[in-house]
């Protein structure tokens, strides 16, 4: 049960974040995107730009920060997930591209970009 309640956070707040970033200039293209490698919670365009975006939320600083959950090793998997989009999708190899995390706490949503 625990589980689902967290999928389901979860899934307001990547809701919460692609509203905060409408509303900054980013054309939201994807939700959750799955595949085998794993997922990645937005993507989107600014202008030519493709945008991988983590959203990360904490309810308290307990665990650290919500930037600092993004890990090495999340990371590369969000980079891997990027990869597979960008071959499935055919998106040409010159389009540029950029990581971003949203990081949200009680008060505040950060938009880090170009965070890795």
């Amino acid at each position: 049960m625990e589980r689902h309640n967290n999928r389901a956070l979860g899934t307001r707040k990547e809701l919460e974040a692609a509203d905060y970033l409408t509303g900054q200039g980013v054309h939201i293209l994807e939700h959750s995107f799955r595949c085998r490698q794993g997922e990645i919670d937005l993507i989107g365009r600014e202008g030519r730009k493709l945008l991988f975006i983590e959203v990360k939320y904490r309810s308290s600083g307990r665990s650290g920060s919500a930037a600092e959950a993004v890990t090495p090793k999340k990371q590369n998997v969000i980079r891997s997930v990027a990869q597979y989009y960008l071959f499935s999708r055919r998106i040409p190899q010159d389009t540029p591209v950029r990581f971003d995390v949203v990081a949200m706490d009680q008060k505040s949503i950060r938009w880090i970009t170009d965070a890795f």
